[in-house]
């Protein structure tokens, strides 16, 4: 199989079950970020991490090949694909709170950064609540599960918690962010 089709030379692509879609629509901007995102796990894996953070990352990419598809799919078609559901979003909370115990509490925002591993988790989680900005906008034109939205905000609450993780491993200490007097 060839990796080019040519249908994509006038700005239009196929959704799963063969739907035509302009490339600029609001679906492929969700989909396409869920996408941008695991590519983005992909350099977060390529730094230095704990083990912990290796396996809940590469866990986690193998959900968002389903968030994608999903996405990808129009509700009107009957595809039978799998979708993330509860209890994907249970065991991000529950990795949440597992990492969180080994952390010191919030009392002010913190900066981006830290290791190469830690800056790039932040980068991650931006990435992720882009993806969950286009998702909320897609619900409003042609719902999509509200399991979908819940994963996505849940997720960059994770990466969160992760880079600042990932930063207390390597022993960076955390820069406060502090207003202007």
């Amino acid at each position: 199989m060839k990796i080019y089709t040519k249908r994509g030379d006038k700005g239009y692509t196929s959704l799963f079950g063969g739907t035509s879609i302009e490339k600029n629509s609001v679906r492929l901007h969700a989909y396409g970020t869920v996408d941008e995102l695991n590519s983005v796990f992909g350099m977060v894996l390529s730094h230095s991490l704990s083990d912990k953070g290796r396996e809940m990352l590469a866990e986690i990419q193998k959900q968002l090949f389903v968030l994608g598809a999903d996405l990808a799919t129009l509700p009107s078609k009957k595809e039978k694909i799998e979708r993330i559901g509860q209890k994907e979003i249970e065991k991000l909370e529950n990795w949440i709170d597992e990492l969180e115990e080994d952390l010191p509490g919030l009392t002010s925002f913190i900066m981006p950064g830290g290791s190469t591993g830690g800056a790039s988790l932040h980068f991650a989680r931006t990435v992720c609540r882009r993806a969950e900005r286009f998702t909320v906008e897609l619900n409003m034109k042609d719902p999509v599960s509200d399991l979908t939205v819940i994963y996505l905000n849940r997720l960059s609450d994770f990466l969160f918690v992760l880079a600042r993780f990932e930063n207390k491993i390597a022993g960076i200490e955390e820069t406060k962010w502090m207003p202007r007097k």
